[in-house]
């Protein structure tokens, strides 16, 4: 590959629907991994928190060092700040008594300070500028964010507004086909489309990992937390195989690229 091109190709892969379908996946097992550590092994939100919030520092850490894009090490960092979204965002809501609604709101404001602050320094939020140091902690920043608003909205829907795990996913599944509607009939920008997509499938995979763990007598199908999430773990590890997976272009990449 010509050197010129490679130094301007993003560390994250290009959006694609194999990328979305990853994303969704990853964001459910996310929902089950964490409760599986904090409900099931009986750890609570602060250790299952401190816990995954180590492994999101090495991930990332080993992201921002690596010098392109290696694919099990994005996946891995964006299972892990799925995870620790679930446990924080629960220890937020649940142990410190914010409430669905309360944490949902902070973490929205912290959602949109980070793209302010990464749009005022950087000049573009959009993930096809992901090829610096500075811009990638931009990014995996508002993802932790975003992971763990999606985890709050998802159980306030669910829970709060009462419309239950099968009414939450309807909901933010009809969000993503709206958002998708706007992408292939509108000018809408793309960057701003992409994070609203990035956010609404985290509360998709809230509600379908509590959809599938959750006892039946509280709305859920009563599958296993372990048994759900190592389901969806392969699942994952057999689409990133399956499915076409490439790195982004920089908007400085050439256009003859091989």
């Amino acid at each position: 590959m010509n050197k010129a091109v490679d130094q301007t190709l993003s560390k994250v892969p290009a959006v694609t629907l194999g990328f979305w379908i990853i994303k969704i996946a990853a964001t459910t097992l996310g929902e089950t991994a964490g409760d599986a550590v904090t409900m099931t092994l009986d750890l609570g939100y602060l250790v299952g928190t401190a816990i995954f919030a180590a492994l999101v520092v090495g991930a990332v850490s080993a992201q921002i060092v690596a010098k392109r894009f290696h694919l099990f090490l994005y996946w891995g960092t964006i299972i892990a700040t799925t995870t620790v979204g679930t446990t924080l965002a629960d220890f937020v809501d649940r142990s410190l008594g914010i409430g669905y609604l309360g944490g949902a709101s902070i973490l929205l404001v912290l959602v949109l300070a980070s793209l302010g602050l990464w749009q005022r320094t950087c000049g573009s939020v959009s993930v096809a500028t992901v090829a610096s140091p500075k811009v990638e902690l931009f990014y995996w920043t508002t993802i932790l964010f975003s992971q763990t608003l999606g985890t709050a909205l998802g159980d306030w829907l669910a829970d709060s507004a009462g419309l239950g795990y099968e009414g939450g996913a309807l909901i933010f599944g009809a969000g993503l086909a709206a958002v998708a509607a706007f992408f292939y009939f509108s000018k809408v920008s793309r960057t701003l489309l992409f994070w609203t997509a990035f956010i609404l499938t985290r509360p998709l995979g809230a509600t379908v990992g509590d959809l599938l763990d959750k006892p039946p007598a509280n709305g859920g199908l009563g599958v296993g937390r372990f048994t759900a999430s190592a389901a969806l773990l392969v699942f994952v590890v057999v689409c990133i195989f399956v499915l076409p997976q490439r790195a982004g272009q920089h908007p400085g990449a050439s256009e003859t690229q091989p």
